[in-house]
């Protein structure tokens, strides 16, 4: 019998059957983790051709695709011929063996090593320059559309003549292929000098020549080739002075030629361009005289150029031209910046009028009157009031309001345009009640309704409901209030499957639905599951039994997210608003073409300019990605996003915008004509923010087009610091429906004010009429006041306030105890020559989640008056009573409703004794003893009302009455007896 322990057979096979295993474990273990890799790059690609499909722009993610990989392989491919053609001639032109110097000789023992592997090598050393190349040329794609796919601007630049779309289009592409080119030769250039080195080629060390024949014609020929490309870099860069950036002591950014760019650099380029085209030739005669001699004294002669002609020369001029007589050699150039500037950015029409900032009226009758038709005043502040929103009708803790609402126009009833503040009672998964994967993606999937309120009017401090409750009911009609996409909507949803959905809270009793819409990629098919299991890291996706036939999955789905997809090659504004079109919510999205190569504009980073005391504490307001600079931008895009589908509209605004031409030729199909813009849909487009922003800023210094008062500066603005907080960012811009001097009724506008450069007081008052479908629409105006006088600005007006005695008094009053003062935006209107502000307080605190409307600053030439109501400070201001107009009916004010019960209406009259005893506290003083004591006495009358109607519940109103019933009705949402809680403010 064979030795089974120690024999020599035994331990080798012994020995033999775990190496075997362990090699086929790590066998399998490389195949599975290369496959894994594969599927999840397969994962990414699926998830997203799936994606596109789904929205239907499935030709955005072709094109994009194609173009990215067809860059890829063409600059790839190319670097890597070029590379490995020069280390095969190289290699090719390797001298005999016998002739190598005793210093190549110690080489052999390298080039023996390598022998073996030479293809192999070659293939890796050009495969890794090839990927490099390709994936660099990939990211091009936006350069090589607008290159293949531009249109002409039909404007020419002022030096050279060219049409600008050369410098838009071409000349980025341009500049590209020659960094490209620069790449290549250095990458051959040092490949080619290794390989002759290495087979004896090229000497370091070794006496006598430096270089065979063979490697000097190869290497010249390479150096003539950097050299030449060269010479064009020097032509290209002549053009380039006309989008070349410069700091200017004058003017500060600056975009263009200037005096010394013309007469110096200009010149200059195009010497060095001959001298770089003969110094090339030089490079390429070595082919024939085999001597480096004459190319190296022209190469020396070239760099030695470049410093005295491309330096030297352009700062003696500067010093000696310039310098002595700047305003009169630079007003030519700055003319053009100015004139290039405003057409760029859309302000060549502003219009500037002188404005005295003085009334010119003595009757105050008739000023108190023209206060009322000067603007819709706006005491509801859209980005002080979501607490309140979110207190008064979040309904459930899973709903929520955006931090900042928004400002739109919405018809009363008489037909007339009121602005309105609105928001969306959006999805809030961390007031889920419990968070798990079912709960947060199957359970809990959208937010529904909208809340909205009139700008112009408060009621006990609170907003004036105009759409409220659960579901939402009153002026907006039906409509469609599932809320599927949102701001507040990160996260994905899986719905339409066996798992049921909340839909709303009826009285404490949840009512579940099942999404019937089209929107989001089915999940049927098992290898879709497998995808997003790995895409999403959820490997549940794939394998749970909550997910079945019709389960589709709903991602991307805030308006901004959706809309940058579908168009990557748009700039998307950083605020998106809703809007009830047509029986359905559709969110508002406006979006930009950019350039950053319009001769002579100057530039302006996006990400800086739109700043401001908002995005300063949401930054999902601010622009997105955009710290790159433009100095071109159009509005040129409105875009829809269905709050319910998903589904996304691209609709084309700007008719004359060149780059969204460029970009309509490029994706053919993807942007809908302006025609097809229904006229629901108009009635609440808007001139966007950012833009207006952007605008503002650039005309703090090109208000002026003249060139003289450009230089010298004295016309300089500033965009001021919002004084109602102590951010230090400037002060947002107010959407109000206001009359301008030159206006015969009010328009929905956008505005804005400026102070001098380094003073508080007012310099000028900026608007734009921002309604969308009117002949005025996008029109700036701008009221210069004069610099003979002085006249407050924001701050000074907020430091004033701040100061005045009995103002104080009261807002230290208002503060008792744990209150907090919150200051609303402070508006300013023109009115008879003179400015109107008019700032809103809110109080916050005494047991309250959300802040009150307690008080009204109005402040117009000195005159300051702090008052109860907008009506009774102007009536202050003005010495005299406004027009006065019957209030609207509503429940819990002046009369109370018949119930018939007799108990229910003495409580009720009871009630309104208190409630107008309250009101008369803060008129006298105020006293807020009695106010306390009058809203103990209203919680009690309110309390007997409700127990005599025996659980009839309340009245139901737009402005969420108080009632006891109604509070029990929103079931632990915080909103239980208001009342109570107002005796505690």
């Amino acid at each position: 019998m064979p030795d089974r322990g120690g024999g020599p057979t035994g331990p080798r096979i012994r020995a033999g059957r775990p190496s075997r295993r362990v090699r086929a474990l790590l066998v399998t273990l490389g195949v599975l983790a290369v496959l894994g890799m594969a599927f999840t790059m397969f994962a990414g690609f699926w998830t997203d051709w799936l994606w596109y499909r789904s929205v239907h722009y499935s030709s955005v993610f072709t094109t994009t695709l194609s173009t990215k990989i067809g860059l890829f392989f063409v600059f790839g491919l190319l670097m890597a011929l070029a590379v490995g053609f020069n280390i095969w001639l190289a290699h090719r032109l390797r001298p005999p063996l016998s002739a190598m110097s005793m210093e190549q000789q110690s080489l052999d023992r390298y080039r023996m090593g390598i022998a073996p592997y030479k293809k192999w090598l070659l293939l890796a050393v050009t495969s890794l320059v090839g990927l490099i190349a390709g994936a660099s040329a990939s990211s091009q794609w936006r350069t090589w559309l607008m290159w293949v796919n531009g249109v002409p601007f039909h404007e020419k630049d002022p030096q050279f003549h060219l049409d600008i779309s050369f410098y838009a289009f071409d000349l980025p592409w341009y500049r590209f292929l020659l960094g490209f080119g620069f790449a290549a030769a250095i990458l051959c250039l040092i490949a080619a000098a290794l390989t002759h080195y290495l087979y004896g080629g090229l000497r370091v060390t070794s006496p006598g020549a430096r270089a065979t024949a063979a490697a000097t014609g190869h290497l010249s020929v390479l150096l003539g080739l950097f050299v030449a490309l060269k010479a064009v870099a020097y032509w290209l860069d002549r053009y380039g002075l006309a989008v070349k950036s410069s700091d200017f002591k004058a003017t500060g950014n600056w975009t263009g030629l200037r005096y010394v760019d013309a007469n110096a650099y200009l010149p200059a380029k195009t010497i060095l361009f001959c001298i770089a085209v003969i110094c090339a030739l030089l490079f390429f005669a070595t082919l024939w005289r085999r001597t480096w001699q004459l190319p190296v004294i022209g190469f020396g002669l070239m760099v030695l150029s470049a410093i005295l002609i491309g330096g030297l020369y352009p700062a003696i001029v500067q010093k000696f031209q310039v310098q002595p007589n700047e305003q009169a050699k630079e007003a030519p150039y700055v003319q053009k910046n100015l004139k290039a500037t405003r057409e760029a950015y859309g302000i060549d029409d502003a219009k500037v009028s002188a404005y005295s900032g003085q009334s010119t009226t003595s009757d105050k009758t008739e000023l108190r009157s023209d206060a009322n038709d000067a603007a819709s005043i706006r005491i509801m502040d859209p980005n002080i009031v979501s607490p309140t929103f979110q207190q008064l009708q979040q309904m459930k803790n899973y709903y929520g309001f955006p931090t900042n609402l928004d400002v739109d126009r919405y018809p009363t009833k008489d037909g007339k345009e009121q602005d309105t503040v609105l928001g969306l009672r959006e999805l809030n998964l961390d007031g889920v009640p419990k968070n798990n994967w079912i709960n947060d993606h199957f359970r809990y999937t959208h937010g529904y309704g909208v809340v909205a309120a009139k700008g112009t009017e408060a009621k006990d401090g609170e907003p004036v409901f105009t759409e409220y409750d659960l579901p939402s009911r009153g002026d907006l009609g039906t409509y469609q209030q599932q809320i599927y996409y949102g701001e507040k909507t990160t996260t994905y949803s899986i719905v339409g499957g066996p798992q049921k959905e909340i839909d709303y809270s009826d009285n404490d009793r949840e009512k579940t639905t099942s999404y019937e819409g089209e929107s989001g990629v089915n999940l049927d098919n098992p290898v879709n599951r497998a995808a997003y299991a790995v895409a999403f890291n959820e490997p549940q996706i794939l394998y749970s039994g909550a997910i079945g036939k019709g389960s589709r999955i709903l991602y991307n789905r805030t308006p901004k997210d959706r809309v940058e997809a579908v168009a990557p090659w748009l700039t998307i504004d950083g605020d998106a608003y809703p809007a009830v079109v047509k029986g359905r919510i559709q969110w508002i999205v406006d979006a930009y073409t950019t350039s950053n190569g319009y001769p002579y504009s100057s530039r302006t980073t996006l990400g800086d300019t739109t700043a401001d005391s908002l995005t300063a504490t949401n930054n999902s307001r601010a622009v997105v990605a955009q710290q790159n600079q433009v100095n071109y931008i159009r509005n040129s895009v409105k875009a829809t996003v269905d709050a319910y589908t998903g589904e996304v509209k691209l609709y084309e605004w700007d008719t004359k915008d060149p780059v969204l031409k460029t970009w309509m030729k490029a994706f053919p199909g993807t942007v809908e004509p302006r025609d097809a813009i229904s006229d629901d849909l108009m009635a609440h487009l808007r001139y966007p923010q950012d833009l207006f922003k952007v605008q503002r800023e650039l005309l703090t210094r090109y208000h002026v087009t003249d060139a003289e008062t450009f230089l010298t500066g004295s016309e300089v603005w500033q965009v001021p610091d919002d004084p109602t907080n102590k951010s230090g960012n400037a002060v947002p811009p107010y959407y109000l429906s206001m009359k301008m001097p030159d206006q015969s009724q009010q328009a929905f506008s956008l505005s804005t004010t400026f102070t001098p450069n380094g003073r508080d007081n007012l310099s000028a008052f900026m608007t734009v009429d921002a309604e969308a479908g009117t002949g005025d629409y996008g029109k700036i105006r701008i009221l210069k006041l004069p610099t003979s006088t002085t006249v407050d600005g924001p701050k000074q007006v907020q430091s004033k306030f701040n100061s005045e005695q009995d103002i104080a008094a009261a807002i230290k009053l208002l503060k008792g105890g744990d209150s907090d003062i919150e200051y609303g935006n402070l508006l300013t209107v023109p009115l008879d020559g003179g400015l109107l502000y008019v700032e809103p307080v809110y109080v916050r605190g005494g047991g309250l989640k959300y802040p009150l409307l307690r008080k009204v600053l109005v402040t117009y030439e000195g005159k300051t008056a702090f008052e109860n109501t907008l009506g009774e400070a102007l009536d202050k201001v003005f010495g005299t009573k406004g027009p006065t107009t019957t209030p609207p009916p509503d429940t819990g004010t002046t009369n109370p409703p018949d119930t018939g019960n007799p108990t229910v209406e003495q409580a009720l009259k009871d009630a309104q004794k208190a409630f107008d005893a309250g009101q008369q506290a803060l008129k006298d003083g105020p006293d807020w003893g009695a106010y306390a004591e009058a809203q103990k006495n209203l919680k009690d009358a309110l309390k007997r009302a409700e127990e005599a109607q025996s659980g009839a519940g309340g009245t139901s109103g737009k402005n969420g009455d108080k009632s006891a019933d109604k509070s029990a009705d929103k079931g632990g949402d915080g909103n239980a007896d208001k009342s109570g809680e107002k005796s505690k403010s």
